[in-house]
């Protein structure tokens, strides 16, 4: 192990607009360098904020809160229309030339950002080195899908509660989220109790769901944004560098979601948590990062 690493922060100017990135150690070690994509749409990226750890092996590690999330410019204005993959795939591109390492990086999405990332891999970006697949879906309506069957598991009350609140619309009651909550402490994070990184993602999302509402829906179970049809599945065979598949063995992305990753990205590993849901970057934090460093040095 390293020294603890250098910090840095900094604004990549992105129109009229900021996106907040934080690079962890040296983006001269000589290792390929990894961007860290969060999930949502309309998360931050406090809750993968141990990928970090990935730096005390000499790895720059590259956070960036997505435009309308986190420490970016917000828009609450802005039309529900202006929220598009491609604009992440821009913003994404656009800070990858401002940090100098478009010629060479590594990237890791998780969920919403795994979407992202395999959209931008199916693109066949010159720079892009390894892709990292974290408990990502390969299609919303499969996501949806596998999402209503975990659901019809939970205690019949909770199922009730949830469908009752549904039925009127009332998605920000107090029963309706703590029925929710069953479903999060099931398939989201099984910790008995959340780091406050993954707390500060949620209070940021209670606090601007902007992003979140535009393109995936009031809930979960209820998606009515504009991914809603969205599938990556019959194109995934356009990517063209390793990748690593990693998800939970109770994740939310399910087998079902991740098994097309598997089974069409013709240079594909699959490793799962089994002691996971959707997050185990903290559910089994040393492990994921053993196994994330293990894949990103063999493709070094």
């Amino acid at each position: 192990m390293s020294d603890q690493p250098v910090i840095r922060e900094g604004y990549a100017p992105f129109g009229d607009h900021q996106t907040w990135f934080r690079i962890t150690g040296e983006l001269s070690s000589g290792k390929v360098p990894l961007v860290i994509a969060h999930g949502g749409p309309g998360c931050t990226h406090d809750y993968v904020d141990s990928f970090r750890d990935l730096a005390l092996n000499g790895r720059a590690v590259i956070h960036y809160d997505q435009i309308g999330n986190g420490k970016s410019t917000h828009l609450p204005d802005a039309p529900t229309d202006f929220w598009t993959i491609d604009l992440f795939l821009d913003e994404l591109n656009n800070l990858t030339r401002h940090l100098g390492i478009d010629q060479r990086y590594n990237l890791l999405g998780q969920s919403w950002g795994g979407m992202m990332g395999s959209e931008h891999a199916v693109r066949q970006p010159s720079g892009l080195n390894a892709l990292v697949l974290a408990s990502s879906p390969s299609s919303m309506p499969v996501w949806v899908a596998e999402a209503l069957r975990l659901r019809s598991a939970l205690p019949q009350d909770v199922q009730d509660t949830l469908a009752h609140h549904e039925a009127n619309g009332d998605y920000d009651h107090p029963d309706y989220k703590a029925a929710s909550d069953v479903f999060y402490r099931h398939h989201v994070c099984r910790l008995p109790v959340w780091p406050d990184e993954v707390n500060r993602t949620f209070d940021a999302l209670d606090a601007d769901p902007t992003v979140y509402h535009a393109m995936n829906g009031p809930t979960e179970f209820h998606v009515i944004g504009s991914l809603k049809d969205w599938s990556v599945v019959e194109r995934l065979h356009l990517i063209a560098v390793p990748t690593l598949v990693i998800s939970g063995r109770y994740d939310e992305a399910t087998e079902a979601c991740v098994e097309p990753f598997v089974r069409l990205i013709p240079n594909s590993r699959q490793v799962v948590m089994e002691n996971s849901a959707h997050m185990c970057h903290v559910e089994e934090r040393e492990q994921t990062m053993a196994a994330v460093e293990t894949f990103l040095a063999d493709q070094d």
